[in-house]
């Protein structure tokens, strides 16, 4: 009875997924062939860090490196985006304060601030830049389908090999919670190095404060390297990296967006 039992428990969770992600992602999901389609994007003098290969994020065997996490990512980041994921992702949006020209979005995913960004700044050059290529094939088919012209980069937020003091905007969303601390650091040093002299960082991602005291809700996402995020401080990593004018505003329940300029003095 036991193994009847969780495989009724398994068809309902499964059947309770797919009504959550919708029939429109399911059909994506279905009819991609995602090992030929992610060739598009695969830079093959690439090698996935342990930190990545290693991991189940979300609980998905493979993490990022198996399809089924970007096509459930969306729905993911609406949970743990209240009250409202679009909000929050504009909270990012109203930290700008210069109309760039170069926009850069790290660990883009999805592309759900790429887009938004593009959509802000239509005159901008707009790049979004991840590890996943299941996570930039499902990226190009929203902005196909938002008709917006975004180039998608394969590659490693920490180590990009992009030119340096290229783009006048480096966000970074909801992705410093899913990498280790020494990581997350090498990431704002890289954001600082691809910026221009006068260029502005902006990162979005989980309230540190708040986080630091909810082991629960760490453990209701699966995140492997949130514990040690929580424990940390944005504020002093972007100094560390160089920023100027650092501060950091609390959104919504349980994010926050800092924001970091890098002075014309420091080139």
């Amino acid at each position: 009875m036991t193994g009847i039992h969780n495989q009724i428990l398994q068809l309902s969770f499964e059947s309770i997924i797919r009504l959550l992600i919708g029939k429109e992602k399911l059909r994506i999901y279905e009819s991609t062939n995602w090992e030929k389609e992610g060739i598009r994007f695969h830079d093959p003098e690439l090698s996935y860090p342990q930190y990545y290969s290693s991991q189940n994020f979300h609980g998905i065997e493979n993490g990022y490196l198996n399809p089924i996490a970007a096509i459930t990512y969306d729905l993911v980041t609406a949970f743990a985006s209240p009250p409202n994921e679009t909000w929050v992702r504009k909270q990012l949006l109203a930290a700008i304060e210069s109309e760039p020209k170069q926009i850069l979005d790290l660990g883009c995913g999805t592309a759900s601030t790429t887009l938004m960004l593009k959509q802000a700044y239509l005159q901008a050059t707009t790049v979004g830049l991840d590890l996943s290529t299941h996570m930039l094939v499902l990226a190009e088919h929203k902005a196909r389908k938002a008709k917006l012209d975004i180039n998608f980069l394969h590659g490693l937020a920490e180590s990009t090999g992009l030119e340096s003091n290229t783009f006048d905007l480096v966000t970074v969303s909801f992705l410093l919670h899913e990498t280790p601390p020494n990581i997350s650091q090498l990431i704002l040093q890289e954001c600082f190095r691809l910026l221009k002299p006068g260029g502005e960082a902006i990162v979005l991602d989980g309230n540190q404060k708040i986080l630091r005291h909810t082991d629960w809700l760490i453990e209701l996402f699966r995140e492997p390297y949130s514990k040690v995020y929580a424990s940390g401080s944005v504020d002093d990593w972007m100094r560390t990296a160089g920023f100027n004018s650092v501060k950091t505003k609390y959104i919504g329940w349980i994010q926050q967006v800092t924001r970091g300029v890098k002075l014309v003095s420091n080139e």
